[in-house]
């Protein structure tokens, strides 16, 4: 059990709440909702029940088809798990709810009942998707868990010193010194390619062996696509979702359904491209057309770019049908040797790394009247009423044009420019520079 910050959310929960509101937490798959659900309850109630949909007997499932009588419906539970239930001390925990709508629905008569707590757990976009002719509890509380984030991996590999030195340098606005920068961008490189997938950590513990570790993300990436073809049985999603890591090479301003999908457009993909969200295997930056504090108003549903939950899983997902020892991503990227044309990898991270701090990704574009390209700025984040638009480098800080054209038409509305990069932080006459492992303080 990795520590994970999202138990700290739980026992908030669980202390406000008092059995008020049960627990949704949503996520990917192999995220680590299961493992953290049964960990509180090992540790913060007397006794806890899980219940995991995807094998639960006929008999737990039939439970759910009437439970006008809680006493008996309780008695059944305690019986199948051989588990005693106290009430108000103990947890039941609803695993792979989306396999059982009945179950999402009693949620409203089990908290009403208040005896016990209630966690769910809920994988994909069948959770919003198997839902029809079920009521949707109002007494949820909804919460993300993403993988493991750059901290949660430096806890899992025994470094609990590094990351409040970078926060504390980023603060003061500190150089670290070159040395120092060279060992934190190793280490974070070395994140990149494992990834915050918790069974890629482990592995990667356990064996000290690349190979392995990416034997462990092709086993996710393809439960995804099988989860894909389930939602999907056309096996567009699975297509939009390999052609990602191409998608950002082509360095195109947004992704190209057409080159995918043959005769499509955008516009006719706009639920597809919802389910991969809602999946959360996937994040999606969309096209703001007027930046400034009110963005999600304006974006362009049909612009938009594609990122991957987790980098790991990108490096991977990049090579998916080669085998491994033709993947140059894990010998370049460690060995500070990544060509140019690869700069996109770090993009991703910062993609992963914005989320997980619950910001929304937005992108901003607009031409370049001296030649025929566009300026991009690649991420724009609201803060006091401001934007601050970032621009991803994978090397040097020389030139920062986009940050420079865009700093020119939206002035008045700009908090702080930030280049985000692979050297020590620094300023640039007004342009902020960080090393891309400080993302998170932004």
């Amino acid at each position: 059990m990795f520590k994970r910050k999202i138990y700290d959310t739980l026992l908030s929960w669980k202390k406000e709440s008092n059995g008020s509101t049960a627990l949704l937490i949503e996520g990917a798959r192999r995220v680590g909702k299961s493992t953290i659900a049964e960990e509180f309850g090992k540790n913060e109630y007397e006794s806890y029940i899980l219940i995991d949909f995807s094998v639960a007997s006929k008999t737990i499932l039939d439970l759910f088809e009437d439970i006008s009588d809680l006493n008996y419906f309780f008695l059944q539970l305690q019986l199948q798990y051989r588990v005693d239930l106290v009430e108000r001390k103990s947890l039941i925990i609803f695993d792979e709810v989306q396999l059982c709508p009945k179950a999402r629905q009693a949620i409203k008569h089990l908290v009403k009942d208040h005896r016990y707590d209630y966690i769910e757990t809920g994988s994909l976009i069948s959770i919003r998707k198997n839902v029809k002719d079920i009521l949707i509890p109002s007494e949820e509380r909804k919460v993300s868990i993403y993988p493991m984030d750059y901290e949660e991996f430096l806890w899992a590999i025994g470094d609990n010193t590094t990351y409040p030195l970078i926060r504390k340098c980023f603060e003061d606005g500190r150089p670290l010194g070159d040395q120092t920068n060279r060992k934190l961008m190793r280490d974070f490189r070395l994140y990149m390619l494992v990834g915050g997938m918790p069974q890629a950590v482990k592995e990667y513990l356990f064996s000290n062996n690349f190979k392995m570790v990416d034997a462990v993300k092709r086993d996710i990436l393809h439960l995804y696509e099988d989860d894909f073809s389930k939602i999907d049985p056309t096996g567009r999603i699975a297509m939009l979702f390999d052609a990602i890591p191409a998608q950002l090479n082509s360095n195109a301003s947004r992704y190209k359904v057409s080159s995918i999908l043959e005769n499509a457009r955008a516009g006719d993909i706009l639920e597809l491209i919802a389910q991969m969200r809602d999946s959360r295997t996937v994040l999606a930056a969309y096209h703001a057309n007027n930046p400034g504090a009110g963005m999600s108003a304006s974006i362009d549903l049909t612009r938009f770019k594609l990122f991957l939950c987790d980098t790991g899983l990108f490096t991977t997902l990049m090579f998916k049908n080669r085998d491994f020892t033709e993947n140059i991503i894990y010998e370049k990227l460690l060995s500070d040797k990544l060509p140019a044309n690869l700069g996109y990898l770090y993009e991703n991270a910062v993609a992963q790394m914005l989320t997980a701090e619950g910001d929304e990704l937005f992108y901003y574009t607009f031409p370049n009247e001296l030649t025929k390209h566009n300026y991009e700025i690649d991420f724009l984040l609201v803060r006091q009423n401001k934007i601050c638009p970032i621009e991803v480098k994978s090397s040097g800080y020389k030139s920062h044009a986009s940050l420079d054209a865009f700093y020119k038409k939206f002035s008045s509305r700009i908090l702080i420019r930030y280049l985000i990069y692979t050297k020590d932080i620094r300023k640039d006459q007004d342009v902020r520079c960080i090393p891309v492992y400080m993302t998170p303080f932004l």
